[in-house]
Formats: structure tokens, C-alpha cells, sequence
């Protein structure tokens, strides 16, 4: 045998790379993580600015995720759960939907939001239904299409479709093209009707902080990868640390970083796979704009969708208090970058949260803009959610783009890129 540094070695401490490290740490392995950046997480990650959480990315954490409940400790997270609803703002005003078993003071304004229609929550029912009894095997079995399309052949086609659930999805899949596989879609509304989301005490790193204070050997930050070579028994590592010699090896990297891992290699060149993107503004107030703990949508233009660059915003220290400091408030805002004016200045995103909110945002400090070309990656139809990791005999890839685009995708990525490995080393 020829002599290694370890078991595997693991580009990437995202998600993915953590869950594998972690998979091949059980099974008795040595694993070794190098991470370009500074801190684990990938694109999981938090700023502490001036006692506020600013998480890059409007990310929450879902616990009905089976990857959630196996692998991670939430009740040490701390998490603090939105309401179960959104405030929607139409032409006609706000509007507020809730779900009556959460909030049953809502109940009336709901019925009376001229948003709820009897034939789209019919339509809605069937196409969900399917999918919310036997989840993955339905979605598996179920003739895929785009989401719009789906959607339209349901005959879900009323306010309740246009002003609030393309609204709302679109601002969870970075994406208003309503292109995304319907299949994928189906199982991202399960995992929200089947818990309310939320945001850990210490902002979203504390999810793979926690991933990687589990590790025997701590993860190598700011220790970028220049190349992967493979011979028939070892691969090598070209890190700015010095060579890293392996059994095996885990590109655990966003489908935009694969191409340079493997160009110019003896691996199988990987070309980048399409990526949504969106950007964040993260503003401290003073006041609340709102005592709200429900996410607001804008839907205020004529036929549905937003009238201005915003699609989402929400009082996050409404719902989550550690995220700012006593006596000041914290206000997210989401734009698309598939929209022109995804990249609306400060100046348009300012306009239009106060008129959003109908309020004045002169006393708004701006603390951090979140400009995330690669939020997630593109789900078309049909839905694969198990491609293929193996690039070589000894080199593997995992991420969400491997699996689905969201933090159960990453994670079972990594954990079955982990299973494969020990299998060829087992041999």
C-alpha cells in the first residue's frame, strides 16, 4: 500500500463536506477537510455586525427535514420558529393568511383576504396530496413538468396561486420563472406543512458549526485546493498547505468550483451546472415596521407578483430576537437576480419596503447587501434527485446539486457520497 496522509480527503466544509466528514468518521475512517474559506458552512454563513446576525442569504432551517432530524441537535440550535402564515400585500391593502390550528386569531382576517379560493385550494389539495401521504415515492411517480405548467394543468390558477404561492416560491427557490420540476417543488411544501421554520439563536453558521465541532480533526480553513490528481491506488491533493495524500477523495465544492478541480486533471472534466441567485439587504431600525412574526410578501402589482424589486422581506428580530441587539430591530429584503431589477440600489429597495410596509425608511441603516449569483442550483424537470457521485475509481463529488437544491439535499449528498467511499475502500 502505497503511504497516505489519511483515509480521504474532503474538499469543502458546506454541508455536504461536514455530513461526509462525519459519516466517515463513524464508520472509523480518517477524514481530512480542507476549506477554501475562512470558517465552515460554505454558503451557510453569518456576519456579526454590530450585535446584529445577518445570515448571507435570506436561509432558514426546516426541522421536518429527515436529514435534520437524524443528524442534527436543533434543540441545542436554539431554534426560533416564524409564524405559520404570511402577510401578503395586494392591491386592495395587506391581507394576512395564518393557519387557524397556529394562530386562531387570524382565522377571520384570513377568511375575509379575498385570497382563498375554493377551487385552488381544491386544485392545490390534488396536487399535493400524493405527495404529502408517501413523500419521495410519489414525487418519483408522479409525470414531472415544470412548476407553472403543473400548476396551470391542476387548475390552480387563482389569487391564491399567483398573489401568494408563486410569490412565496419564488423567493425560496431564487427563481420566477416557475421552471423548476414541479416534483421538487411538491417535497419542499411537505417539509413546510409538516413544521414551521426557523433561525438558530447564534444565525444559520451554527448549523455546520455544530456539524463540525463533531469532528475528530478539525476542519483546515482557508486552505485552498489548486489541483486532484489520481494514480491507481492514492490521490493527491494540491492544497495551499502543502500536498495531501489519500485513498480516496470528496469534491464536496458548487457545481460552479467543479470544472476547476477537474480541468487540466486526469478526472472527467465537470462542466458548472445552472445556478439561481438572489440577493439580501439587511437593515437596522430603530422601530419595528411591524409587530409580525409572518413572512411579507408583495404581490401589489396587477395579476400577481411584486410591484417593485422586493419579493420577500420580514422583521426577522420579530421571530428571532438574538439576531439584534436589545432595543434595535433587524428587517431583511429579498431580490431576484433572474429580474432586472434583481439589482436594484439602495435607493429602489428603500422606496419599496416603505411602501411595502407603508412607512417611512429614512431611519434605516443599512448593514450588510448579500449579492449570491450561486443561492441554489436549478431543478428542471424531470426531477433526479440521486446523480451520479463517482467521477473515478477513487474521486467522488456530493452537494445539493448532486441531490436537491436545500439543506436535506446537501446533507444526504454528503452521507451517501460517505457510504460509497467506504464501499471501494472496503474492497
Amino acid at each position: 500500500m502505497d503511504s497516505v496522509d489519511t483515509d480521504v480527503v474532503i474538499i469543502g466544509a458546506g454541508l455536504a463536506g461536514l455530513q461526509c466528514a462525519r459519516r466517515l468518521q463513524r464508520t472509523g475512517l480518517r477524514a481530512t477537510v480542507l476549506e477554501a474559506a475562512d470558517t465552515v458552512g460554505g454558503r451557510v454563513r453569518t456576519e456579526r455586525l454590530d450585535g446584529f446576525l445577518c445570515d448571507r442569504g435570506f436561509q432558514v432551517l426546516n426541522p421536518a427535514y429527515p436529514a435534520v432530524r437524524a443528524w442534527i441537535d436543533t434543540a441545542a440550535l436554539g431554534l426560533q420558529t416564524f409564524g405559520t402564515g404570511v402577510d401578503v400585500r395586494t392591491p386592495e391593502g395587506m391581507r394576512t393568511l395564518a393557519s387557524p390550528l397556529h394562530h386562531p386569531g387570524h382565522a377571520l382576517r384570513t377568511l375575509r383576504s379575498g385570497l382563498l379560493d375554493t377551487r385552488d385550494l381544491a386544485a392545490l389539495a390534488r396536487w399535493m396530496g400524493p405527495t404529502m401521504l408517501r413523500a419521495t415515492a410519489a414525487s418519483r411517480a408522479t409525470r414531472d413538468a415544470t412548476l407553472s405548467a403543473s400548476l396551470d394543468a391542476a387548475g390552480a390558477t387563482g389569487r391564491l396561486r399567483r398573489d401568494v404561492l408563486d410569490t412565496f416560491l419564488a423567493g425560496v427557490l431564487a427563481d420566477s420563472t416557475g421552471q423548476n420540476s414541479a416534483n421538487y417543488v411538491r417535497l419542499l411544501l411537505r417539509s413546510f406543512a409538516l413544521a414551521t421554520p426557523g433561525l438558530p439563536r447564534e444565525g444559520m453558521q451554527a448549523l455546520p458549526a455544530q456539524m463540525a465541532a463533531s469532528l475528530r480533526q478539525p476542519v483546515r480553513v482557508s486552505t485552498p485546493v489548486d489541483a486532484v490528481t489520481e494514480s491507481p491506488r492514492t490521490v493527491s491533493v494540491h492544497s495551499s498547505a502543502g500536498l495531501v495524500r489519500a485513498r480516496a477523495a470528496v469534491l464536496a465544492v458548487g457545481p460552479q468550483d467543479l470544472p476547476a478541480l477537474t480541468t487540466g486533471s486526469s478526472l472527467p472534466q465537470q462542466a458548472a451546472a445552472p445556478m439561481h441567485g438572489l440577493t439580501t439587504w439587511w437593515f437596522a431600525a430603530p422601530e419595528p415596521p411591524t409587530h409580525s412574526t409572518f413572512l411579507r410578501l408583495d404581490a401589489s402589482r396587477e395579476g400577481g407578483g411584486p410591484a417593485g424589486p422586493v419579493w420577500n422581506t420580514a422583521v426577522i428580530s420579530n421571530t428571532a430576537p438574538s439576531y439584534a441587539p436589545p432595543g434595535q430591530h433587524l428587517i431583511q429584503a429579498t431580490t431576484l437576480l433572474d429580474r432586472p431589477d434583481g439589482r436594484a440600489d439602495e435607493a429602489a429597495v428603500r422606496t419599496d419596503l416603505g411602501r411595502i410596509y407603508g412607512t417611512s425608511t429614512r431611519s434605516w441603516e443599512v448593514l450588510a447587501h448579500h449579492v449570491l449569483p450561486h443561492t441554489l442550483p436549478a431543478m428542471p424537470p424531470p426531477l433526479v434527485d440521486r446523480s451520479p457521485q463517482r467521477l473515478s475509481a477513487r474521486v467522488f463529488v456530493c452537494g445539493d446539486h448532486r441531490d436537491t437544491g436545500s439543506i436535506q439535499g446537501a446533507m444526504v449528498s454528503g452521507d451517501r457520497a460517505a457510504q460509497a467511499v467506504t464501499g471501494i475502500l472496503a474492497d
